[in-house]
């Protein structure tokens, strides 16, 4: 009998049998270092995933587009979430009240016809990433491996303080997401990342792409996953970071929305 690891099977139609899709461009450090609170410091490389997916969320399609840049928080090497841009409304304020788990609103296409496969990502009118590729359908195997993730959880204080150390209900602490995962099955996807401007998603202008360094289809294990509190940032430092764009951690627009 063969150990050769055969695709995924499963019922026809069944959306847990979905990969994901993730893709990886490098982009400039110092344009990394500009989002992250002090406290947490950029990776050894400038990259940001991005993982769009359809995925039950608890039993319900969630379409969404995940956004992180590699970043250190305490010696550990990980990756600092810039938002879950998400089409399922009930599950974005209680992720964000309980986890700071920083997601928002947006609407995905996604989506494979054979090997083509496509994805557009839209908020508030802006089509702010696009991909277009094509599988090349064998499997790469990956044995288990562990991600190290950072959210913020803050609350700010209700009302005026005038003293931005004084003014957080909870004050920023690092929440750290440790998930273990294995590989059911993994298809590298020749394509093209595209980005597009986006006041509200401002990856083009902020995250740069320089360079795409790889995008595949993934179908994950879950093993394992921890929410913890990882520890305080300072508040004062961290003030600037706490006026942000939807739930997500993006900077905010300090004066309003934009025209247009």
């Amino acid at each position: 009998m063969s150990d050769q690891p055969t695709s995924p099977l499963g019922s026809p139609g069944d959306i847990v049998n979905w990969p994901m899709l993730k893709i990886t461009y490098r982009t400039d450090p110092d344009k990394i270092a500009a989002l992250l609170p002090p406290g947490i410091t950029p990776g050894k490389d400038p990259h940001v995933n991005l993982t769009i997916y359809n995925f039950p969320v608890p039993d319900v399609p969630e379409f969404g587009i995940v956004t992180t840049v590699n970043a250190d928080y305490d010696g550990i090497e990980g990756e600092y979430t810039l938002g879950y841009g998400i089409d399922q409304e009930s599950a974005i304020f209680i992720s964000q009240e309980t986890n700071g788990q920083p997601k928002y609103p947006c609407t995905t296409e996604y989506f494979r016809l054979g090997p083509q496969v496509t994805a557009r990502c839209t908020h508030q009118g802006y089509t702010f990433v696009e991909f277009k590729g094509v599988s090349q359908g064998e499997n790469i195997p990956q044995g288990e491996w562990e991600q190290h993730e950072w959210w913020i959880k803050v609350s700010r204080a209700a009302g005026v303080m005038p003293d931005p150390a004084q003014g957080y209900d909870f004050p920023p602490h690092v929440v750290h997401v440790r998930s273990k995962y294995g590989t059911a099955w993994k298809e590298d996807v020749q394509g093209e990342l595209v980005l597009r401007d986006s006041p509200w998603d401002p990856l083009a202008s902020r995250l740069p792409m320089r360079e795409q360094v790889s995008a595949h289809l993934w179908w994950p294990i879950f093993l394992d996953r921890e929410i913890t509190l990882a520890g305080k940032l300072d508040p004062e430092g961290f003030m600037p970071f706490a006026d942000t764009i939807s739930g997500s951690r993006w900077p905010g627009f300090h004066g309003g929305p934009p025209k247009g």
